[in-house]
């Protein structure tokens, strides 16, 4: 069992009206090699943030090639120090950092469903959403659905907290088929299936509660 790894630099770039443009530009970086991922800001525009560099020297490098292939037009770069990773192991920065993880989800609220992550098409698989939510708070954790169970530390279902993450088997077999992230009072917002949006559902109800695995936790 291992915690979220806490990020390096990271290069943002875009400032998207339309999901869909956002979409592509992540798809574009991720051709490149780059595990890029979209999100919406706070000002209700989309952009994308990648990479995890070692300095800003790297960073600033890989961005500057970027932009002379025409791939990226402008960019921003992110210190991790600005992040709300950054805090972990300060008085009180577990709550933070678990209510930060709850806000990125909420505003993926409403994003279309598409298995195998992010597209042209827009959307995340179950996995690739709680993957972003944490890349975009300075965090890396792993990305398939199975990855991600076999990490983290254990929760037991009365201690489960916002930030920490649900596994179902909602397949054919009895194995992790599913995840989502814990929003807290019996809530949680994933990724259901193709065709569906991102949403709130509650694990009492019981489709969800037949199929639950256990939880996970990658702050402790």
């Amino acid at each position: 069992m291992r915690n979220a790894q806490k990020l390096g630099w990271a290069i943002q770039a875009g400032a998207f009206s339309r999901v869909e443009n956002a979409a592509k530009l992540a798809d574009e970086l991720v051709r490149q090699g780059l595990g890029a991922t979209y999100f919406k800001d706070k000002d209700g525009l989309y952009k994308v943030r990648f990479g995890d560099f070692k300095d800003r020297a790297s960073a600033r490098k890989r961005a500057d090639e970027l932009k002379s292939k025409g791939i990226l037009e402008a960019y921003y770069l992110v210190a991790p120090e600005t992040l709300p990773a950054s805090k972990l192991g300060t008085a009180g920065s577990d709550t933070g950092i678990r209510k930060s993880l709850v806000a990125t989800a909420e505003s993926y609220i409403g994003i279309p469903y598409l298995w195998g992550g992010t597209s042209a098409d827009t959307g995340f698989d179950c996995s690739g959403l709680t993957q972003a939510v944490y890349r975009i708070n300075g965090l890396s954790i792993p990305r398939s659905s199975k990855e991600q169970y076999a990490s983290g530390s254990t929760v037991k279902k009365g201690k489960i907290r916002g930030g920490d993450l649900l596994f179902f088997a909602t397949g054919k077999g009895r194995g992790v088929s599913h995840v989502a992230l814990y929003a807290g009072d019996g809530e949680f917002i994933h990724a259901p299936k193709s065709g569906q949006t991102i949403r709130r559902d509650r694990l009492d109800n019981r489709a969800w509660s037949k199929t639950y695995l256990g939880a996970r936790s990658y702050l402790n």
